[in-house]
């Protein structure tokens, strides 16, 4: 296959302004059957970010195939890379030039927000990097502030320029001790893959600790990087003078898997999980077991039954270990048709609970407060039109679809499959009614 070839990823077509992309879901079916979850999103972008660190050829496995990979595979072709990619077999070749190019362009940058993790990797092996200030999901300020502190304490002068964030070295980065503020996912991503090639020790304290983290830290350790308190919330970096390439298989979807154990603790019935972590969900599992949900561990996932109408559980959303806030939607549609009166602060994230406005179009009953929202749960909700506004959010959406009396029409579904590789062939295949569609506007 082509390195241009992507067969099978469900890619967004820009259609002229007259007809759009929905997705229509009849609600009312139970979810009965099995899935299996792909490698993460949230870790396998940062992963080809980082096979950046070194020259030659570098594999990734169990690849969701999602629109993301395809703009981050672009990024990379930009960049000077060969990327060869096998949907089938969910795999990517990252074969990565002597010296990649430094600059990553707003056009596609502004397509998902995970670009901006090629800044240390860019940094750290061409002495310079040019990224195009990021976009991505439309949740809230997500400031770089602590990326360009961490960057600055190793060596970098970074500076923004013409909508771009510019970052150079002269001679070698060197080893701090990095106080982040606040465990940031991509502040901690982007200076580990900064520090590993690095000159002397780098000691990252208040670090992210999401599986997500352990992986990249897992797949550098393999490329020859010399890490310790991987899992921590204290990462100590012996800087290399080089990575070699390497062959790694992406930490499995726990957002995802997530998502369908929620789905049918809303909808009903029974589904086998598979190439899940439990360790990973342990405290989502445990909040769908305190909402009447029966959930096993098997060898290789879990299984969920959800056999009659929830109970509410309230949510509060912490870094990791903590509830994540990225299913965050999914908890408030299912406390919108569960018994009782649940409260979800979201701790994180400011902008998630616009989200709110399209489960009140749904009928559900839903006030905020700042970071709070108030949820008390109705037996039914009312299919209507809605729209995603960011991954999450969407599948959340279609979450309340499943279970809304008629039919539920969701626009700007391509933010879903940002995320979700063959969201809507599962849903069917467990029972779903649920169809992709082109609309005209005034359908």
């Amino acid at each position: 296959m082509c390195a241009s070839c992507s067969v099978g990823v469900n890619v967004y077509v820009a259609y002229p302004w007259e007809v759009m992309e929905v997705f229509e879901i009849v609600g009312g079916a139970r979810l009965v059957g099995e899935v299996r979850v792909t490698g993460a999103k949230n870790s396998v972008l940062k992963l080809m970010a980082a096979a950046l660190l070194a020259e030659g050829a570098t594999t990734l496995r169990e690849v969701p195939d999602i629109l993301d990979v395809t703009y981050m595979a672009e990024l990379l072709r930009r960049l000077g890379c060969v990327v060869e990619r096998d949907v089938d077999a969910r795999t990517l070749t990252i074969d990565v030039p002597e010296m990649p190019s430094h600059q990553a362009d707003y056009d596609l940058v502004r397509k998902l927000r995970a670009s901006i993790n090629v800044l240390g990797p860019l940094l750290a092996r061409c002495g310079e990097a040019h990224v195009a200030l990021p976009g991505g999901d439309n949740i809230g300020s997500r400031g770089l502030d602590m990326h360009i502190d961490g960057l600055e304490r190793l060596g970098a002068s970074v500076r923004s320029e013409h909508g771009f964030l510019i970052a150079t070295r002269t001679g070698r980065l060197h080893g701090a001790h990095v106080w982040l503020d606040f465990p940031s996912v991509g502040a901690t991503e982007n200076l580990l893959m900064a520090a590993v090639l690095a000159e002397g020790t780098t000691v990252i304290d208040n670090a992210a600790r999401e599986p997500e983290i352990v992986d990249i830290c897992t797949m550098l350790q393999s490329m020859g990087a010399q890490l310790g308190g991987v899992g921590s919330s204290t990462l100590t970096i012996e800087g290399v003078d080089s990575l070699s390439p390497t062959d790694h298989t992406t930490v499995p979807d726990r957002l995802v898997a997530g998502t369908w154990a929620v789905g049918v603790v809303m909808a009903g019935g029974e589904i086998t999980i598979r190439n899940a972590n439990a360790a990973h969900l342990a405290i989502v599992l445990d909040k769908l077991t305190d909402a009447g949900a029966h959930v096993d561990v098997t060898s290789d996932g879990f299984r969920v039954v959800g056999e009659s109408r929830p109970r509410s559980v309230d949510v509060v959303t912490l870094p990791y270990p903590g509830f994540p806030t990225d299913l965050q939607p999914h908890f408030i549609a299912m406390n919108s048709i569960a018994s009782g009166t649940a409260m979800v602060t979201e701790n994180l994230f400011e902008a998630r609970f616009r989200f709110v406005n399209e489960m009140v179009r749904l009928g559900a009953d839903v006030r905020t407060d700042g970071h709070h929202a108030l949820i008390r749960g109705r037996e039914s909700l009312s299919g209507a039109p809605v729209e995603a506004a960011d991954i999450r959010a969407g599948a959340g959406l279609v979450l309340a679809g499943l279970v809304a009396s008629g039919t539920t029409t969701i626009y700007e579904p391509h933010h879903i499959d940002r995320g979700y590789e063959g969201f809507l062939p599962d849903l069917v295949r467990l029972g779903a009614d649920v169809t992709r569609k082109v609309v005209s506007d005034s359908s």
